[in-house]
Order: structure tokens, then C-alpha cells, then sequence
């Protein structure tokens, strides 16, 4: 079967599916009270899910501006519905991000564990970096386990650098945390590697769902 995948903005009905993958992922979920106050702060928060649908989904058709080089012009624009309203595509991934005066802070991001390793992950990350630039943010910053080498690995292509740690920053298990940091994401030489990153995610994206149709037809 195809599986394209596709992300949209979170509402409130997308809440209990995006906790069963938090109770998959981590071991200190969130309330549906944080999700709802988070969702309801649209000045300084956005969060997004990922979707799998067996077809390409509708194309969006409402007169929205994307940004030039963003996620939602170059990977997106076929794929989002029209309206914030209960989806019939199964959810598969969520993240979001918060602004903090000027820089943007991805609180979290989550896979379901049967759609791992498809980029998902990687199609969030790059719908956070679209948010972060709608909320004019400067810069991204993010915490990662210090073990959690598959996740550095994709933040680190995505130029995210290490900039320090927080000491037994987990609360399960006191692990520390790797504090990340991009450059100026406006920057030109950011743009560039962005618009490359992009280009490759999208064509991984396109043979996954290209592959699975030519082996299930």
C-alpha cells in the first residue's frame, strides 16, 4: 500500500491520538490541559501532526501565501486539506514550538513507532522550521537526550549544532540533555543547505510512495 505522508496544523480533536504516540515515546506525557493552552496560544506556539494517507490527499485551495523556499511551497501544497476540522487520515507524528523572545524552541516531536525510520521525523522538523519563521523567530534551540544519537544525527544535518548541556534534565531517569542550536535561520548559507535538505526529502518521500505502489499494485 502507498503511504504518503503529509502535515497539517494540530486543533483539539487531534489531542488523544497524539497522546497515545506520546505514551509510545516518552515517559513523561503531557496533559490534554497542556496540549489545549499550548494550541490556544497562537501568538507564540504552533504545532503540527503528520498524517498517512493510501492516496495523495486534497490539494489545499484557499488563496494561502507560502513562504518562498518553505516546506509548505516545496513538499506540502499538494498534500494539506482545506479546513481545521477532524481528519480522516490516520495521525502518525506530531511537534511543536514555542517562541522565546526572538528564538524558537521545538518542544517536542514524536513518531508513532510503526512509521519510524520514514521520514516523518525529518517532514515535522521541516514544518517547525516553516512555524519558526512565521513566528519571525532568530534562531532554533532544542533539548535531546545525550543517548539519543538518531535524533542529533537528523538535527545536526539540519545544522543544528551542540551548544551545552542541562544536567539530569530528564526527570524518569536523570539522563542529561544535549542543548542544540541553529544559526540565524534567515542567514543565506542556512537558506541554501534548507533548500537542499529539502529537495532530498522530498524526492525520498516521492520514492517511498512510488515504491509501494509498484510493489502493491
Amino acid at each position: 500500500m502507498a503511504m504518503y505522508y503529509f502535515i497539517e496544523p494540530m486543533i483539539e480533536a487531534d489531542i488523544p491520538q497524539v497522546q497515545e504516540i506520546e505514551a509510545q515515546s516518552f515517559s513523561t506525557p503531557w496533559s490534554a490541559n497542556t496540549y489545549r493552552r499550548e494550541l490556544r496560544n497562537t501568538s507564540s506556539c504552533r504545532y503540527l501532526v503528520a498524517r498517512v494517507s493510501a492516496t495523495p490527499p486534497p490539494r489545499q485551495n484557499n488563496g494561502q501565501r507560502l513562504r518562498r523556499n518553505g516546506l509548505l511551497s516545496t513538499l506540502l501544497a499538494p498534500f494539506l486539506p482545506q479546513e481545521a476540522t477532524p481528519s480522516e487520515y490516520a495521525l502518525v507524528g506530531y511537534g511543536g514550538v514555542w517562541l522565546t523572545v526572538d528564538d524558537a524552541h521545538i518542544t517536542t516531536i514524536a513518531v508513532d513507532p510503526r512509521h519510524r525510520g520514514r521520514g516523518v521525523g525529518e517532514l515535522l522538523l521541516n514544518g517547525l522550521i516553516d512555524a519558526a519563521f512565521e513566528l519571525q523567530a532568530r534562531m532554533l534551540t532544542l533539548e535531546v537526550r545525550v543517548s539519543n544519537l538518531v535524533a542529533q544525527r537528523l538535527y545536526l544535518k539540519y545544522g543544528f549544532q551542540p551548544g551545552g548541556t542541562r544536567p539530569r534534565y530528564y526527570t524518569d531517569n536523570g539522563e542529561d540533555a544535549l542543548i542544540m542550536w541553529t544559526e540565524a535561520i534567515a542567514a543565506p548559507e542556512y537558506q541554501d543547505r534548507l533548500s537542499t535538505l529539502r529537495r532530498r526529502a522530498l524526492s525520498r518521500l516521492q520514492a517511498q510512495a512510488n515504491t509501494a505502489v509498484t510493489t502493491h499494485p
